[in-house]
């Protein structure tokens, strides 16, 4: 039997331009597209990457209570950083967010789609 797929949205102006959907919910698994640091209610960005971490896991927060699912349903999660030397100004947020739930995790140093951008964090979710 297959299970139904549900697709969420944050209202991003990315989403619809670049059809994608910021999470898809297929059965027990959430797949969370990469979210940057924007906060998407102002679409403002702030200029550090610690902050815009915080913003990528608040939305990452809502879309997973949005999918009911928790924070610590995340198995894994994926790190795009644009520069190795930001990433001990991260490294606290990281821990505050993830230290409990541990999940498999893999940084890359890369570019994004916006000179703004310092941090993309995209997340698998499994509740079982």
């Amino acid at each position: 039997m297959k299970s139904e797929r549900k697709r969420i949205s944050t209202g991003s102006p990315f989403e619809a331009t670049m059809g994608y959907s910021r999470a898809v919910v297929q059965g027990d698994w959430c797949f969370v597209s990469g979210v940057t640091g924007y906060d998407y209610a102002t679409m403002t960005m702030p200029e550090t990457i610690d902050q815009q971490a915080r913003n990528c896991f608040a939305t990452i927060a809502k879309v997973l209570e949005e999918a009911s699912f928790e924070m610590a349903d995340i198995a894994r999660v994926q790190y795009t950083v644009v520069d190795a030397g930001l990433v001990d100004a991260l490294i606290p947020t990281l821990g505050e967010a993830l230290g409990d739930i541990r999940p498999a995790a893999t940084m890359i140093i890369a570019g994004l789609i916006k000179p703004e951008m310092l941090i993309e964090i995209e997340v698998t979710a499994y509740r079982g």
